[in-house]
Order: structure tokens, then C-alpha cells, then sequence
């Protein structure tokens, strides 16, 4: 079994940054109350892959590695995933009560966790206060790919799918009512719905949220005045699907013919959002007039 420790604490320190919420998929990057997905493992030896996107963790060395680190009082950590690589969130004991001492039991499940979220000397400590598994075996690389399926229920039960949409732009948005973040952008998201309806855009909303949360999806919807469809039940699958990592907030442009066209990770950027949607929506990317044009600047 090798050991690398220093390199890995080291690694750990320089972890990439967390784009927004979370992993997705998910909840805030400052420190504070946070939901994160992602997948257990120890904090020492999880860099022991240079490529944990193409080596997934969890065989069977893994696991003994983890075991023989917990016998030497090295903790454990959340691995959750963007586009570049993933972060760790070194793993505290909080108000949920583990099997033992520390989380060596849930090595290497896939999990979703609340708790507060704090750094010291650039490394993510989060105090888990609530933990859920989510997968009991290490998560097999999703395909990312450019034809944009997907097919949720709306919040009155109906089954909804973008094949329906073929032939518009759509704006397609991964969010959650607990994602801080997500509340940020959505003021823009019903602004671009409000200026590009007429040239054949359509937003979406894909809610993290399950059916049970349909109450709180519904007050989301009223406090912020939302104006497009909210679809409720995406998955962390979803969204590595579609290219995104599982870190909320996430959007994508899906063109007429159902092909993924632009991704962003985090907050949007209304501005090149709009940019984005220039190129495809006006002719030549242009506009047919300089009325149209100056109505979108608005």
C-alpha cells in the first residue's frame, strides 16, 4: 500500500475552488449552513490518483488505504465534483451520529450532506450535522454529452421532456430552493425569459428539489416572481449528463436541433448569456433591424 501523505495534504490545501453551491452538486462557498453531494473517502489518500475522474475512487485498496488511515486518527472527506477536478470537505462530527468514531463506515458511499462549512489554513472543513446516502457503490463515470435529454415532472405531476421543446432555444438551469447562489441569478433568468420569448427562447427550470418539496418549490416561485417552467427531481446524473459537474447553480443552451451549445458553472453571467443568445436567435446573429436590437439591450 503507498503512502504519500504530504503530498496529498498538500494536494487537499490546493484543492480546485468550489463554484457555487455544489455538488453540484451544491450550496454555498463561503462559510456557513451548506448542502453538499459528493462521495466519502480519506482525506490522505484520495490523491493518490492524479485522475480521479478516469480512476474512480472506492476499489478494493481504496478502502483498506481509508481503514489503515482512520486507525492513525486521519480523517475523512466529501469529494465533490465540478468540471475541473474535485474539492475535498474534510469531514467533522456534528449533530449526526456516525458508527464509530469517525465516518470510516461510509467509505466510499455516495452522500448528501448538511452541516457548516468553515476554512482554516485553506482547508474545507465541514461539521456534519445531517447525512443521507445517496449510493452505496462508487458512482461510474456519466457520459457527457451534447444531445440534450431530459425528462422530469412538473409540480403538478406531469411528466415533461425537452424533445417537446425541439425546434426553440432553450435555457436549461439546474438550481435548488436551498442553494443560495441559485437565488442570486434567478432575477436574470426571468428577465432573459421576459426579452427573448418572442424570438423562439424558452427558460427552464430544473429543481434539484424532490416532489415532496413541491411547497417549497411553489413559494420559490411566488417570492421570486418566477416566469418559466419549473420541473422538479434533477439528479447529480442529470447534471454530469449535460456536462456541468453536480455543483448548483448550473445553465446550459440547448440550440433548435437539441444540441448543448454553451455551459456555465455558477452564478450566470447575464451578459454572456445574452451574447450567447444573440448568436442563435437573431438572423446572422445580428438582429433584422436596429428596433430589435435595441429592445434586447434594454
Amino acid at each position: 500500500m503507498k503512502r504519500r501523505i504530504p503530498r496529498a495534504v498538500f494536494l487537499i490545501a490546493l484543492a480546485g475552488s468550489f463554484a457555487a453551491c455544489f455538488g453540484q452538486a451544491v450550496s454555498a462557498q463561503s462559510s456557513g449552513k451548506v448542502k453538499l453531494r459528493g462521495q466519502v473517502g480519506c482525506s490522505a489518500c484520495w490523491f493518490e490518483e492524479d485522475d480521479r475522474k478516469k480512476n474512480r475512487y472506492g476499489n478494493q485498496a481504496d478502502i483498506k488505504c481509508a481503514e489503515a488511515c482512520s486507525e492513525k486518527d486521519l480523517p475523512q472527506a466529501l469529494a465533490v465534483e465540478d468540471e475541473k477536478g474535485f474539492t475535498l470537505y474534510i469531514l467533522e462530527k456534528g449533530e449526526f451520529k456516525t458508527e464509530g468514531k469517525d465516518f470510516i463506515k461510509i467509505v466510499p458511499k455516495t452522500v448528501e450532506i448538511e452541516g457548516t462549512l468553515r476554512t482554516e489554513k485553506d482547508k474545507r472543513i465541514i461539521t456534519v450535522d445531517a447525512l443521507k446516502v445517496l449510493q452505496d457503490a462508487p458512482s461510474k463515470p456519466v457520459p457527457v454529452s451534447n444531445d440534450a435529454f431530459l425528462a422530469l415532472k412538473d409540480l403538478s405531476g406531469g411528466q415533461q421532456s425537452l424533445a417537446s421543446y425541439r425546434g426553440r432555444i432553450v435555457v436549461l438551469n439546474f438550481w435548488a430552493t436551498w442553494c443560495e447562489p441559485c437565488r442570486k441569478e434567478m432575477p436574470d433568468l426571468a428577465a432573459i425569459q421576459n426579452k427573448y420569448a418572442g424570438l423562439g427562447v424558452q427558460v427552464i427550470g430544473a429543481a434539484g428539489d424532490g416532489a415532496e418539496d413541491s411547497a417549497k418549490v411553489r413559494k420559490f416561485i411566488r417570492d421570486h416572481k418566477l416566469n418559466f417552467p419549473i420541473w422538479v427531481g434533477a439528479s447529480a446524473d442529470d447534471m454530469a449528463r449535460f456536462g456541468v459537474g453536480t455543483v448548483l447553480p448550473a445553465t446550459v443552451i440547448i440550440d433548435r436541433e437539441g444540441k448543448i451549445v454553451w455551459r456555465e458553472i455558477g452564478i450566470v453571467n447575464a451578459g454572456q448569456l445574452k451574447a450567447e443568445l444573440d448568436k442563435l436567435a437573431l438572423p446572422n446573429g445580428r438582429g433584422s433591424n436596429d428596433k430589435t436590437k435595441r429592445e434586447l439591450k434594454k
